[in-house]
C-alpha cells in the first residue's frame, strides 16, 4: 500500500473512530462553549487586546485537551496493528492532517460563538480567519508531534506540558501579534513577518516529526 493510501486510510479510521465515540469532541467544544460564556459573565465588555488575548488562550487549552488523546489514549494492541499495516510517517502525517481538522473545526466554531458573545472588534476578518488557520494547523503539528514522545513515556501528562513549553509559547507570540494586525486593520503586507515564520515554525515542526517519529514507533 503506497504512503498516501495508508495516509487516507488512517484518517477515515480517525474520523469513524470520532464519529462512534462523540463524547470526545462533544466534550472539547462544551469546554470551549462554557469557557467563553464564563469569560462574558466575568468581563461583559473587553478591550480589543484582552479579546485577542483571551480568544487565543481558550484555543491553547482545547487544543491541549483535543490532541493530547492522540497517542496517549491507543493502546499497545491498536499501536502493535497500526505498525502491522502502515509506516510511521502515514501514522503521523494521518495524525496531524486529522488534528488539523479537528482544531479548525472547534476554532470555527469557538471564534463564531465568540464573536456572538463579545462584541467583534475585527477591522479584517478576513485576514483574521487567516490567522486562525494557521493557528490551527500550529497547535495540530505541535501537540501531535509533543504527544507522540510524551506516550513513550510514564508520566505523558507532565511530560508533554514540559516539552510543549519552549515551542508553544514563541507561537503563541507569533499568534497574538498577527491576529491583533488583522484586528486593527492594518495593511497585509505589515503581517508578512509573522507569517513567514509560523510557515516555517510549521515546517521545521512537521520535518523534525517525520524523521523522528519512526525511532520513536520502534520502540
Amino acid at each position: 500500500m503506497s504512503l498516501f493510501n495508508q495516509v487516507k486510510f488512517l484518517i477515515h479510521k480517525e474520523i469513524l473512530l470520532e464519529w462512534r465515540s462523540k463524547y470526545a469532541f462533544n466534550g472539547i467544544l462544551l469546554y470551549v462553549v462554557s469557557t467563553v460564556f464564563v469569560c462574558y459573565l466575568a468581563f461583559r465588555e473587553i478591550s480589543p487586546i484582552t479579546w485577542n488575548a483571551l480568544f487565543w488562550i481558550i484555543m491553547l487549552f482545547a487544543s491541549v485537551n483535543a490532541i493530547t488523546k492522540s497517542f496517549v489514549q491507543e493502546n499497545r494492541g491498536r499501536q502493535l496493528y497500526y505498525y502491522t499495516i502502515a509506516s510511521p510517517q502515514a501514522i503521523i502525517i494521518s495524525k496531524i492532517i486529522y488534528n488539523v481538522m479537528l482544531m479548525l473545526l472547534l476554532c470555527i466554531i469557538a471564534l463564531g460563538f465568540y464573536m456572538l458573545v463579545f462584541k467583534n472588534p475585527l477591522g479584517d476578518p478576513l485576514f483574521y480567519f487567516l490567522a486562525v488557520l494557521l493557528g490551527s494547523i500550529s497547535f495540530a503539528s505541535v501537540f501531535t508531534m509533543i504527544s507522540g514522545i510524551a506516550s513513550k513515556a510514564n508520566n505523558s501528562g507532565a511530560l508533554m506540558a514540559i516539552l510543549s513549553f519552549p515551542v508553544i509559547i514563541p507561537l503563541l507570540i507569533v499568534l497574538i501579534k498577527l491576529s491583533k494586525n488583522a484586528m486593527d486593520g492594518l495593511d497585509r503586507t505589515v503581517s508578512f513577518d509573522e507569517i513567514a515564520v509560523l510557515a516555517a515554525i510549521n515546517v521545521i515542526v512537521i520535518a523534525v516529526s517525520l524523521l523522528l517519529f519512526p525511532y520513536l514507533w520502534r520502540d
